[in-house]
């Protein structure tokens, strides 16, 4: 006998059972039918607020990118002295306690992004938070924009391989010497601070003249 779910609750009630079946089977075991079976419900009960199993998978992720980007805004502003640093430390916070999230956002495929602008704009809006930042940091120089975007690129790549590797379990096969595993992020968030501190006007001047 299938459940009678209230019309309101019924799209809550969707993301959550979708988010438990891609925690069980992964993202690519997602349907509609298993939604609609972990609930209990007629399989085209979940049809009626999103048209597809795309549509539930990118407003799941959706609300992953609003959830991690209110995390490091939050999480900065409450370090003025150092928002940058705050902010790379609260993207390994973020990946460590919320690992289904993270995979979430960066390890999987999107939508077609014209069918989902929603996705888009706040997985943007994360990366704006950084970018923003650096052009705070890179006030007066004659090409900031373009300097905040290599560096956000860079900083953002460099947290997310570790964290990759870190999700992955390889760091215990390594057989790194001890302390490193455990002080790895601290070096790789000074190692940061020191490649932005460093004076890489070379580089502009080369790809400007390419």
């Amino acid at each position: 006998m299938t459940k009678v779910i209230n019309k309101l609750n019924l799209k809550e009630a969707c993301i959550h059972a979708a988010r438990a079946v891609i925690a069980e089977q992964g993202v690519e075991g997602l349907s509609m039918r298993d939604v609609a079976r972990k609930l209990a419900i007629s399989h085209q009960a979940p049809y009626r607020h999103f048209p597809s199993r795309n549509h539930l998978l990118a407003e799941i992720m959706r609300r992953c990118f609003e959830d991690f980007a209110d995390f490091l805004d939050t999480t900065s502003k409450a370090q003025p002295a150092d928002e940058l640093g705050a902010m790379s430390q609260a993207y390994m916070q973020y990946a460590d306690h919320k690992p289904l999230e993270y995979r979430l956002m960066f390890g999987t495929p999107w939508p077609e992004p014209a069918d989902h602008p929603d996705l888009v704009k706040h997985a943007v809006h994360a990366f704006d938070l950084l970018r923003n930042n650096l052009l705070i940091r890179n006030a007066g120089h004659p090409d900031a924009k373009k300097r905040s975007e290599f560096q956000a690129l860079f900083i953002w790549s460099s947290l997310h391989g570790l964290a990759s590797i870190k999700h992955a379990n390889v760091m215990q096969h390594l057989v790194l010497s001890h302390g490193v595993e455990n002080q790895a992020q601290d070096f790789m968030l000074e190692m940061i601070d020191a490649a932005l501190v460093s004076d890489r006007d070379a580089f502009f001047e080369r790809s400007d003249a390419a």
